[in-house]
Order: structure tokens, then C-alpha cells, then sequence
């Protein structure tokens, strides 16, 4: 019990970030309204996401540099749980979209930066199930995944900045914190950010040890 107290933590946690976004005060916004409750699922969905992420490029680079087989299958049990809350992500965006700017996905640079990055993870998966060579298909995958990560960051994170969008934070709008975030969000709201992380760790975990089990038995 004492090696799974952050499991107890998530589930505390992420409790407390469901009963607070639903039931919770929050602030009356024009344009937002309730919908601002979003924010404590939407955003740290992504910021669960980027820190796996990174997790999954540093097991590559362990790879890479040790040829260890189990760095690669956390490599890319990292990556599919980062997919998982990307598609995440990107629901809880568009369902936010669709109230806030009329429409679930409009021509929005953060969005269709957003949507090559995801297109880019999905085709690192795709990329794994095109060698049989298990050898091969790990250190091919690992060199993708690092470089895929270094296009990431700024496709999402600077490439939005140079140009007009409706998102806070991007393209000469103020961020998102400065006019709406209220010390009542703010106690959700970070909260929020370690408990979907470390829900994210917890399934990996999980699926890395399904995927050992099976070297096991294959062995």
C-alpha cells in the first residue's frame, strides 16, 4: 500500500476536481458563462498530456543509448496514453468551441496546429506496425518519437503565438488567467493538472505491465 499512496492521490484528487468543476462557484463571464468549468478538464488534459509526452521521448533517448527493450515499451505506452488524452483534449476543446465560438472546430491556427500534432503521434503508432523486425522497429520508432516531440512542442506552443487566433494566450489575445482565472479556479485548476498526470502515469503502468507479461510469455 505504501509504494501506491500517489494512486490514492489521484483518485482523491481527480473526486475533488469532478464534484468542484460540476458543483463548484466559478466566475459569470460574459461570452463563457459555465462553460468556464471546462478549464479544469480541457487544459490539464493538455498539460497531462505534454508531460507524458516528454516522459515517452526520454525513454527513447534511454534506448537509444542502452538498447534496453523495456525503455521502448514504455516509450510508447507513454505516447499511446498521451494519445489518449489528446483525443481527449481535443473533444472537451471542441465541445468548448462549439458553445463559446459557434462552431466545434474553426480555422484556428492553435486547433490545425493541434491536428498535425495528433496526425503526427498517430502515424508514430502506425509507423510500429510496419516492421517486423523488433529491433528495427524500436530504434526506428524512438529516432520518430524524439523528433516528433521536438516538432511538437513548438507547432503547439509558438506557431499559434505568430499568427491571429481565438485562443487566450495566442496571436496578441491576453492569456487566459489574466481576465478570467480567480483564486477559487486556480484551487481547482492546479489540482487538476496532477491528478490527470498522474492518472496517465497510472495507466501506463498498467499497460506496461500487460506488454512485459506478454515478452514473458512469448519468451
Amino acid at each position: 500500500m505504501k509504494n501506491n499512496w500517489w494512486k490514492v492521490l489521484a483518485v482523491a484528487i481527480l473526486t475533488y476536481v469532478i464534484l468542484q468543476g460540476l458543483l463548484g462557484v466559478v466566475p459569470r463571464q460574459p461570452i463563457l458563462n459555465e462553460s468556464i468549468r471546462n478549464v479544469y478538464f480541457h487544459v490539464p488534459l493538455w498539460f497531462g498530456m505534454v508531460i507524458l509526452l516528454l516522459t515517452s521521448a526520454v525513454y527513447s533517448i534511454k534506448y537509444l543509448r542502452n538498447g534496453r527493450p523495456d525503455d521502448d515499451r514504455v516509450a510508447v505506452e507513454f505516447a499511446n496514453t498521451s494519445i489518449l488524452f489528446g483525443l481527449l483534449g481535443c473533444a472537451t476543446g471542441s465541445l468548448w468551441a462549439n458553445y463559446t465560438w459557434g462552431e466545434p472546430w474553426p480555422n484556428d491556427p492553435k486547433l490545425n496546429s493541434v491536428a498535425v500534432g495528433m496526425l503526427m503521434y498517430l502515424a508514430y503508432l502506425i509507423l510500429r506496425g510496419s516492421f517486423d523486425d523488433e529491433q528495427r522497429r524500436a530504434r526506428i520508432s524512438a529516432v520518430y518519437n524524439i523528433f516528433a516531440f521536438a516538432v511538437f512542442i513548438p507547432l503547439i506552443f509558438i506557431v499559434p503565438r505568430l499568427n491571429a487566433s481565438l485562443h487566450p494566450g495566442n496571436g496578441g489575445n491576453p492569456a487566459f488567467g489574466k481576465y478570467d482565472m480567480d483564486n477559487n479556479l486556480r484551487m481547482v485548476f492546479y489540482p487538476a493538472i496532477i491528478g490527470f498526470t498522474l492518472l496517465g502515469v497510472w495507466i501506463t503502468e498498467l499497460r506496461v505491465r500487460m506488454r512485459r507479461l506478454q515478452a514473458t510469455l512469448d519468451e
